[in-house]
């Protein structure tokens, strides 16, 4: 899927795929992967600038593990994300039903 298609709704995935629990970087890639079907295979430039900035918005928390001798870092929601999520989720429900109103074709 072409990356442009989903800009401005990038940090709603990204959110949604750290609702079920704290991720590393590419955990979160994968996961987007495989609750996309295959069909979001973002690249690493773009995932991890929009990490830093859900960071510097607080609506995400990281942390640096060592993992098997290799250190990578892990994000969680907050609480702030957690509402951001609800706030994306809202905001992707009349979206998408507006969108599909005027493509679903005339009746």
């Amino acid at each position: 899927m072409n990356t442009d298609a989903i800009r401005g709704h990038l940090d709603g995935l990204l959110l949604a795929v750290l609702e079920s629990g704290p991720l590393h970087g590419y955990g979160i890639i994968e996961a987007l992967q495989v609750r996309s079907g295959g069909a979001l295979d973002l690249p690493t430039g773009t995932v991890y600038p929009a990490l830093r900035r859900l960071e510097r918005a607080g609506w995400i928390a990281g942390h640096w593990d060592t993992v098997r001798g290799r250190r990578r870092r892990s994000y969680m929601l907050t609480k702030a994300g957690n509402r951001a999520l609800e706030t994306e989720r809202a905001e992707w429900i009349r979206f998408s039903g507006v969108v599909g109103s005027v493509l679903g074709g005339t009746s």
